[in-house]
């Protein structure tokens, strides 16, 4: 059987580009290095890709190639293969998730940030274990049991970003739909929306709802969240549909979401008249 890919991490990503970047300015093609390296051109352009982590002898082989000399340069690309390791505990079910799940789960583990719309459900980090479950078993409905308990499992460790010392900054938005579908249950629901009532009070935190009064939005065509790193590492957008995950990474992509995002902002209820209509949707759950 071969081996599963790992998922890129943001480190494995800024590593790839700065590879990719030493072999445009050595004027070298893939061919050349190939040729030269003994590489394939294949495994050039996935490790070019950040579908694959160079070994450190490879490393090593394509920084003498490009004439990287200084050491403070070659030590930081070091640094970098060495922390663009799989998330650890990730590897615990990794037979179990999608690989662009696997990827953005790593990616969201090491940003700063996520501006994060959802039109029909709880965003991820805020379910509780409960509302987790009752999702999942309603998109997964032929699952096994011990299936949907792994992947409930995966959703509390995720949640974990914000508790850690040094924890993300959240932004969401919702439909109005997401606090109104009673998603397993009454009981499950009052007690996801006092979760989320609670979340909305932490600074690292902001939560607004658009409401239906609304009208048509920017959002209606589906969820997404805009997902910043710390300097120097670029901004991806990650999207999601029935058919999977897709990232978007080209920087007219990422602005037209994140002006998306601010519209999305405008149109909603403020963070406090938010809460208001959280506290009353719990009232009725």
């Amino acid at each position: 059987m071969p081996a599963r890919r790992q998922p890129p991490t943001v480190r494995r990503r800024r590593l790839a580009a700065e590879l990719l970047g030493l072999r445009t300015a050595a004027g070298l093609t893939r061919e050349q290095v190939a040729e030269t390296t003994g590489l394939s051109t294949g495994a050039l352009f996935r490790i070019e890709k950040a579908l694959t982590r160079p070994q450190k002898r490879t490393l090593i082989l394509l920084l003498d190639l490009y004439k990287v000399t200084d050491s403070p340069k070659r030590n930081e690309l070091f640094d970098l293969l060495r922390q663009s390791q799989q998330l650890s505990w990730l590897q615990l079910f990794e037979d179990n998730l999608p690989q662009s799940y696997q990827t953005f789960i790593s990616f969201e583990a090491e940003a700063s940030r996520l501006s994060d719309y959802e039109g029909d459900m709880m965003p991820g980090l805020l379910q509780t274990e409960a509302y987790a479950r009752a999702v999942i078993q309603g998109l997964m409905p032929e699952e096994a049991e011990e299936d949907v308990e792994r992947r409930v499992e995966v959703r509390k460790r995720r949640q974990q970003v914000l508790t850690q010392a040094k924890s993300l900054s959240l932004w969401t938005i919702v439909d109005e739909a997401v606090i109104r579908r009673q998603v397993g249950g009454p009981a499950v629901m009052r007690e996801q929306l006092q979760h989320l009532i609670a979340a909305a009070r932490s600074p690292a935190v902001t939560v607004q709802v658009i409401p239906f009064s609304a009208g048509a939005h920017v959002g209606m065509p589906g969820s997404f969240i805009v997902m910043e790193f710390p300097d120097p590492d670029p901004p991806l957008i990650y999207t999601e549909n029935a058919g999977g995950g897709l990232f978007l990474e080209a920087d007219a992509d990422v602005q037209r979401y994140r002006a998306g995002f601010q519209r999305l902002a405008a149109q909603a209820l403020s963070p406090k008249d938010t809460l208001e209509l959280i506290k009353q949707a719990a009232e009725v759950a």
